[in-house]
């Protein structure tokens, strides 16, 4: 079977998101990149393509070009899906259009700036029948579709407490300096949005939350701190959480966490047992117990579900990493493109990502009303 077609905007120069994105396409060898827009200068578009190997014919000068050009060729010549690596107020526009002219989409996350757009998105990929990703990467990882799985098989029984949490203190090395703190996008509400932190890390927990429980969170309650007054958008928050009178719990997200690097920590507690997972060591899943001893579940052993088989690829005691579970999303789409067999939740969808943008907005808004309960009605 032909190779997949991938062309890539953004994530040129040293960008993470985009050597992150380019390895994972290249994992199970489902992909090649044949073009794209990888720098907002041509010049440097064209020496990057050809550090990375990319042939320059279809490295093209801006996004409306790549457009233009790549529709007149042959079907079975095109690029057959787009992954959007820019910042975020590029993700609409450019998704837009993609999906107005026939192209897949993979999207960085969040999807938008707004849950309007990320509505409008829906109803366009609904119409085109597209595929559209949404890379909330930490739903690759082994450990966390095969605590997925045996939550959804009952093996902890009816869920009663959720607590995630994601920390990080990038930014506040930064942040103390009102000069520097200018000059970093994901502080500017032109190019992120409404929110910094929550938008940025936040929606990966909340995805989380509903991504292993199956369930939608029904009501939130937020708390946020922007630090300085003439800092806009948030930098830390606490988030409470409601799917029912008797399953609640709390989401924390913080860019100001001195000293932590990429601390995800997920644990879910039910009746009969828990789950607890931390992204800096995502090789070892906990299972607890009122009275049994702890258990350590680890990927690449055949006692663990066919979904964390699939997306292992290396022996039990190998460890596996953030290029892996990216890899796995990426797996996710190819099989979706090919019309191939696969599992639930191979890759987060674009209901995810509209999900994602409505929490954004009821979290800000809770906050600035006085930190109230609102309902996360999807309409």
């Amino acid at each position: 079977m032909s190779k997949i077609r991938l062309g890539v905007l953004g994530g040129g120069g040293d960008s993470l998101i985009g050597v992150l994105h380019r390895v994972a396409s290249s994992m199970y060898d489902r992909y090649e990149i044949v073009g794209g827009v990888f720098n907002p200068v041509h010049e440097e578009n064209i020496e990057f393509a050809k550090q990375i190997g990319v042939n320059t014919d279809r490295v093209y000068e801006d996004f409306d070009t790549l457009i233009a050009e790549e529709i007149r060729k042959p079907k079975d010549e095109r690029i057959e899906v787009v992954s959007v690596l820019t910042p975020n107020f590029l993700h609409f526009p450019m998704a837009k259009k993609l999906l107005e002219n026939g192209f897949h989409v993979i999207c960085e996350k969040p999807l938008t700036t707004s849950h309007n757009e990320a509505k409008e998105l829906e109803a366009l990929q609904k119409k085109h029948k597209a595929i559209f990703a949404v890379t909330y990467t930490y739903t690759g990882y082994p450990m966390v579709r095969h605590m997925k799985h045996m939550i959804a098989q009952g093996e902890l029984g009816k869920i009663q407490k959720i607590d995630i949490q994601y920390y990080q203190g990038w930014i506040n090395p930064v942040i103390h300096d009102p000069e520097v703190r200018k000059k970093v996008w994901r502080l500017d509400p032109k190019k992120a949005g409404i929110s910094s932190c929550i938008g940025d890390i936040g929606t990966h927990a909340f995805q989380m939350t509903e991504y292993l429980t199956g369930m939608e969170v029904k009501y939130i309650l937020s708390d946020l701190n922007t630090l300085y007054e003439d800092n806009s958008l948030d930098l830390d928050g606490t988030v409470l959480v409601r799917f029912s009178d008797t399953f609640k719990g709390i989401i924390r997200a913080s860019q100001i966490a001195t000293g932590e690097e990429n601390g995800l920590t997920v644990a879910i507690y039910g009746q009969k047992g828990a789950y607890r997972w931390e992204q800096e060591n995502p090789n070892y899943l906990y299972h607890l117990k009122d009275d049994e001893p702890r258990r350590v579940i680890k990927p690449g052993n055949a006692y663990t579900s066919d979904v964390s088989l699939d997306g292992t690829k290396l022996p039990g005691g190998h460890p596996e990493g953030i290029f892996d579970a990216m890899g796995n999303i990426y797996k996710g789409v190819a099989k979706a493109l090919r019309n191939e067999k696969s599992f639930e939740g191979e890759y987060p969808n674009m209901n995810d990502g509209v999900r994602g943008m409505l929490f954004i907005e009821k979290v800000v808004e809770s906050h600035k009303k006085g930190n109230i309960w609102l309902s996360l009605d999807n309409q």
